[in-house]
């Protein structure tokens, strides 16, 4: 295995704690020590989270009662060749973006995996512009024929630097912030000339990006809230690999998320 001399790694993971802002709603990260050094001659620390804190992977099963749980997901599903496409550049709060938009950037191959970099990584809980209203609440979202183009594409699963694959007000924090979804209008109207319910009409296109792909036979999952060296690999084909906990009856997990390239 000497090819592994020349392989370089980068982390795609953002950094996980106590303060790490889960996803709308659900429960956050807690810790706390039940055994200490002294007197106890170890640590030992007790966890209890929700599935969807930090960077983690969307199961099947989180969209699709028939799904598969994380465990049964094969290696060769989570690690694969892919593609980090970088659109920072055309990054606003509540922007849409088209598969147009990928497709301009890098060549997008059948069967890879797709990371999107929409810059808002950089609000991220601990980052210097941390923003947790923005980051969740206001990053750009994918238009609705990206449904059918990832299905095309037979994409196996896409990862995002933010709080969810879907448009945040194409999920249910459109009815819990009312103002927001005012402001995402507004801009919606002045930016495509069309209002917030035209551009996402529900209940047709209601958190699309992941009712209408996780179920099978395409089964594209999604990854959230990446981060880390992500600004290292814009724009470039990599390996890149998710790796959750093998969690029997899990409809999510927290992963760590690396990109392989050579040096």
């Amino acid at each position: 295995m000497n090819f592994w001399n020349n392989v370089k790694m980068y982390d795609l993971t953002q950094n996980i704690s106590h303060l790490t802002p889960p996803w709308p709603t659900y429960e956050p990260l807690q810790i706390k020590f039940f055994k200490r050094l002294s007197p106890n001659g170890a640590n030992g620390q007790l966890i209890t989270t929700s599935n969807h804190v930090g960077t983690h992977l969307d199961g099947p099963l989180h969209f699709d009662t028939a799904g598969r749980d994380i465990a049964s997901l094969e290696l060769d599903k989570l690690v694969g060749p892919g593609v980090v496409v970088d659109l920072s550049d055309m990054a606003e709060d509540y922007g849409i973006y088209t598969p147009k938009d990928i497709t301009d950037r890098v060549e997008v191959k059948k069967g890879d995996i797709l990371i999107i970099n929409t810059g808002y990584h950089k609000y991220g809980w601990d980052q210097p512009k941390a923003d947790e209203r923005r980051y969740m609440l206001r990053h750009p979202g994918p238009s609705m024929d990206f449904v059918d183009w990832v299905k095309e594409m037979e994409i196996k699963w896409i990862g995002v630097d933010c709080g969810s694959a879907d448009h945040p007000m194409n999920t249910k924090i459109r009815d819990w912030e009312p103002l927001e979804a005012k402001r995402a209008d507004e801009y919606m109207k002045q930016k495509y000339g069309k209002s917030l319910d035209e551009m996402y009409s529900w209940p047709d296109t209601y958190q699309a990006m992941h009712i209408k792909v996780f179920p099978k036979p395409h089964e594209i999952i999604h990854a959230e809230n990446l981060g880390g060296e992500i600004d290292k690999v814009l724009n470039r084909r990599l390996i890149i690999g998710c790796f959750p906990w093998k969690f029997v009856g899990g409809e999510s997990s927290i992963c760590r998320i690396v990109a392989f390239d050579e040096k």
